[in-house]
């Protein structure tokens, strides 16, 4: 096994999310680089208090949902998914957080979060849409 893949290891394995069944008909696994852009999905996905045994667990983007899609608005949605992510994904080292919109999807603000994976030093990206409700104001 050479230094990569051993480094890999480190970057632990857990459930697929949503849940699969694998082709033995156990639960299956992501790994990987896989495991850790799907904890970025689940953090971005969970509003705190929803989890009963970790309050405090995902990320206060939803507290937006209502608001107008304004620079205002932005700046939050950015402070709040870079510190969802700086707390609750160690394995990575958040390099820039970006929110935009786009004219097709009508309410919806993109996130886009650049971040280098600690153990590998790979680079990686991921855009999350979250979309408002709130009247648009430009």
């Amino acid at each position: 096994m050479n230094g990569r893949s051993r480094n890999k290891e480190f970057l632990g394995q857990g459930l697929a999310f949503p849940l699969q069944v694998n082709a033995r008909g156990g639960i299956a696994l992501v790994s990987g680089e896989r495991d850790i852009e799907q904890s970025i999905r689940i953090i971005l996905g969970t509003r705190p208090g929803e989890r009963i045994m970790r309050p405090e667990f995902g990320c206060r983007a939803y507290e937006l949902l209502f608001e107008p899609r304004n620079a205002a608005t932005e700046t939050l949605m950015q402070r709040y998914v870079d510190e969802a992510i700086r707390r609750w994904e160690p394995r990575i080292e958040v390099q820039a957080v970006n929110v935009f919109t786009d004219t097709d999807f009508d309410g919806a603000l993109f996130v886009e979060i650049s971040y280098i994976i600690r153990a590998t030093h790979n680079e990686r990206s991921i855009v999350y849409p979250f979309f408002l409700v709130g009247e648009e104001e430009w």
